[in-house]
């Protein structure tokens, strides 16, 4: 792996652990964290070189939750 693949990766752990320290079981917190990884994915692609139209509805998108992280 590359440096940054490393740093996703251990950024990703690091969610991980948060979440599990909180008391989140395994499958809730996988699930969340496929989930946003997901958004920011299609977000990409949304952008060039890929250009590709993505199908995520405005109120849902990673902007969205992008703007609003850490609200409650």
């Amino acid at each position: 792996m590359n440096l940054s693949t490393n740093s996703i990766v251990g950024k990703v752990w690091s969610f991980c652990h948060t979440l599990r320290d909180d008391g989140v079981s395994y499958g809730d917190y996988l699930e969340q964290l496929t989930y946003l990884l997901f958004l920011k994915m299609a977000d990409e692609y949304s952008k060039p070189p890929h250009n590709r139209p993505i199908r995520i509805p405005a109120d849902y998108n990673w902007k969205v939750w992008r703007k609003n992280a850490g609200r409650t």
